[in-house]
């Protein structure tokens, strides 16, 4: 099977380059069946250009989002354990050929530090990462520096609940190491799906080769892991074809393994230090441009969770959650030790940030725009993962989970970690949200809270 189709995605582009309001009214109605588009279909929706056909568009988006997933927005927390890296990627601060940057590695004792930091801003979820240089952080370094956040907890005797990951692509025999170790989905960015400007900005490293890359969740799959996630870096090539290509690929796997990706990334390219394509952005995507591509993602494959990253702005950040963006990462540092420093902008940092506002800042604007702050890690520890996983997203059954569980946690960040504001609008919006669950779980959620306020906590369906 054949994973990316160059010319197949391409020719869609040319066919469907100025489609009429007749065929995108006609795809935008089959999108509100949140089954998913073809990639054909796809095409049309990301070729709009009328205001009023992109108004539709976003309204559709944001339909099928509440369908599937409600009103929650789970976060999370990156920690980089290093940033030595063999590869030379030209809009990355940690590329082999920055030579000004400051390499780092986490001992156990800075990893311990760095998790105590995030667990006192309320998070539950960390998202693993370091640089491509296994000399420095080997797999098996990696996987005792897993085990050393699971075994920190804070004042509160809170600790991390889930760790996902993204890291280099292994190999069969690495990934059956991987798949021994607790985890929940192990992340990789194809980056850009274009071969050709794949070949032009990663000069060389083992991140050059294409294909390694590309058949990395083949790997993953075959050996273990349950949930992958991908994504790709807007900005490096057209914005249209790395949609299609993300959802080509999401098609390929959900064919290939019966299960599509439990995550789509769609970072911009932001300034990083010594990084020439950070300054000279080949195909810089403009903020209509972006609104849309995250609406055509939600549409064509609805059951996924749609992450964004601290690199947008605050403004374009929550109104994206209106669009199909499910998760974001809040307080975020992307340098190793950078929760310890305190600092918004490294120089030693993989990129800069864009939306700088602590973890507590980001809960209080979620919760005023309406949407649940969620910590929520059940579907990990009830074994609703993978194809199991799918069976509940696809039809919206997961919801049913998502929405309460998503309370409990708010609730236990507001008795533990919130300020007196942040408590008094999040415990209204505990209240209108649990007027709205339905009569069987209504009564069963209302117990779990009370117990909650009582002292006890993970508690989750």
């Amino acid at each position: 099977m054949e994973i990316i189709n160059e010319s197949k995605i391409s020719d869609l582009l040319v066919k469907h380059s100025k489609p009429s309001s007749e065929e995108i009214n006609e795809v935008i109605d089959e999108a509100k069946k949140a089954r998913g588009l073809t990639l054909e279909q796809a095409a049309i929706l990301i070729n709009i250009s009328k205001q009023e056909d992109l108004e539709k568009l976003f309204a559709t988006a944001n339909e099928v989002k509440e369908l599937i997933y409600g009103k929650r927005v789970v976060l999370f927390a990156p920690l980089y354990l290093s940033n030595y890296c063999t590869n030379n990627c030209l809009y990355c601060g940690f590329r082999v050929a920055n030579k000004e940057i400051h390499r780092n590695v986490l001992t156990t004792e800075d990893i311990k530090m760095e998790v105590l930091e995030i667990l006192r801003q309320g998070h539950k979820r960390v998202l693993l990462l370091m640089g491509e240089h296994h000399k420095k952080m080997s797999l098996e370094k990696f996987i005792e520096a897993i085990k050393t956040v699971y075994s920190v907890k804070d004042e509160k005797d809170s600790s991390i609940r889930r760790i996902n990951v993204e890291i280099e692509p292994l190999s069969e025999e690495e990934f059956q190491l991987l798949s021994e170790v607790p985890i929940g989905t192990y992340t990789v960015f194809q980056e850009t799906y274009h071969r050709q400007t794949y070949k032009e900005v990663h000069l060389s490293g083992k991140k050059a080769d294409y294909d390694w890359r590309l058949q990395v969740m083949d790997r993953a799959l075959s050996n273990g892991m349950r949930d992958v996630g991908i994504g790709a870096l807007f900005g490096l090539y057209d914005y249209r074809f790395e949609v299609l290509g993300l959802i080509s690929h999401s098609f390929y796997l959900e064919e290939k393994y019966g299960i599509g990706p439990h995550t789509i990334s769609i970072p911009r390219i932001r300034h990083a230090e010594n990084a020439p394509l950070s300054e000279a952005i080949p195909h810089s995507v403009n903020d209509t441009d972006f609104r849309k591509l995250v609406a055509v993602l939600r549409l064509s494959v609805p059951y996924t969770g749609m992450i964004l990253s601290t690199r947008e702005t605050i403004e374009l950040r929550m109104e994206l959650l209106n669009l199909g963006i499910s998760q974001i990462s809040a307080g975020s540092r992307t340098n190793p030790g950078g929760y310890k420093q305190a600092a918004d902008n490294s120089p030693d940092a993989q990129f800069n940030l864009n939306d700088t506002r602590t973890s507590g800042e980001v809960i209080k604007d979620v919760i005023k725009q309406g949407f649940i702050p969620s910590f929520c890690t059940s579907c990990y520890r009830r074994g609703r993962v993978g194809k199991d996983f799918m069976d509940q997203a696809k039809p919206g059954l997961i919801k049913q989970f998502c929405q309460p569980n998503g309370l409990f946690t708010l609730k236990e960040y507001l008795i533990d970690y919130a300020d007196e504001e942040t408590k008094e609008i999040g415990d209204l919006l505990i209240e209108k949200n649990i007027e709205s669950l339905p009569e069987n779980i209504r009564e069963k959620s209302r117990q779990v809270l009370d117990s909650i306020g009582t002292g006890q906590r993970d508690i989750y369906f």
